[in-house]
């Protein structure tokens, strides 16, 4: 089969379309063929061990994992003996878990991995472009942010995959959502459910008057210190990036009762509680109520230009890899 491999850090040329043997599932796994997979803002890091505080997780020299690609939809090939939660046939979607991996044609995941049956509505690309922006949106928001109808909830970097299904989960709690993006995404972030949209190269939302009970930066782009101005007095600042200075800014004002600034580790949540959530993501695509948003679709064979483009910081939702070609 061929896989996506890199075995040390730097740009995309690191990537590497390698031979490598079929996986077989064991007695408890599933083989599944992958139509489809992504390119995250999170895998380019990964990709390039920066900032360098991040190789405590990925490797220090040299990459710990060899393969990336976390979301992913495809067809269920094989069985282990013990699996009953699948069949051969299935069309499934979800994560490959934390040892990534789904840049491949196939990969074997433990049956009670983050997957559910695919939304019947969506091809390959659209479902595994779905999966990261919810998994980590609605926790920051619903579980973290307590987020509840009738809040002001601002949402900054609003048509990244993390941004623009935060604008839609927010809507679908039923709050007055404001979301910050550039001028070329207005309109479109409108559509997605945005009751106010503010265009940061014009104007900066801390000098608007306005305050939120929630202000989510899904990109990592802004502070708790820039931010505390807008929020309400009790209100919540999340932040979906990492860093010390931050974790430091969350500890103190986790002492308090006023305004505070928290962060979530969304990809380390329990397996059970991860694939309650896909399941309701299921339901929300086949609905209508949440949609995905796909910006480009390259094969497998230029997953580096995929790359290219992601560190852009341009996309608009998600970048989609078709394994087996475009549904």
């Amino acid at each position: 089969m061929k896989a996506v491999k890199y075995t040390s850090y730097g740009s995309p040329e690191v990537l590497q379309l390698v031979e490598c043997e079929k996986p077989v599932p064991t007695d408890n796994e599933i083989l599944i063929r992958i139509h489809a997979t992504t390119v995250t803002a999170t895998e380019t890091t990964f990709r390039k061990g920066e900032p360098y505080f991040s190789r405590l997780f990925t490797g220090l020299t040299k990459p710990r994992l060899t393969t990336l690609g976390e979301e992913l939809s495809g067809v269920v090939e094989a069985i282990g003996r013990d699996v009953t939660r699948f069949k051969v046939g299935d069309e499934i979607f979800g994560t490959a878990g934390p040892k990534f991996g789904a840049n491949a044609e196939y990969l074997t995941s433990p049956e009670d991995g983050v997957l559910a049956i695919k939304p019947s509505n969506l091809d390959h690309e659209e479902a595994a472009a779905s999966v990261d922006g919810f998994l980590t949106a609605l926790p920051f928001l619903r579980d973290t942010g307590n987020i509840q109808k009738g809040l002001k909830v601002l949402i900054y970097g609003a048509s990244g995959s993390i941004g623009a299904t935060a604008v839609q989960v927010a809507n679908y709690y039923g709050t007055e959502v404001t979301a910050v993006c550039s001028s070329a995404n207005v309109e479109w972030v409108k559509a997605l459910g945005a009751k106010h949209v503010i265009d940061y190269t014009k104007q900066d939302f801390n000098k608007t008057g306005e305050t939120y009970d929630i202000v989510f930066d899904a990109v990592g782009k802004i502070s708790f210190s820039q931010s505390k101005k807008s929020l309400t007095p009790k209100g919540i600042f999340l932040e979906a990036g990492f860093s010390m200075g931050f974790l430091i800014q969350a500890l103190l004002t986790s002492m308090g009762s006023g305004k505070k600034a928290r962060t979530a580790a969304t990809g380390l949540r329990k397996p059970k509680e991860r694939t309650k959530d896909l399941e309701l993501l299921k339901e929300l695509l086949e609905s209508g109520q949440i949609k995905p948003v796909v910006d480009r679709t390259y094969p497998l064979d230029q997953i580096a230009d995929a790359h290219r483009y992601v560190e852009l910081g341009h996309k608009k939702g998600n970048v989609a890899i078709a394994i087996l070609g475009k549904a």
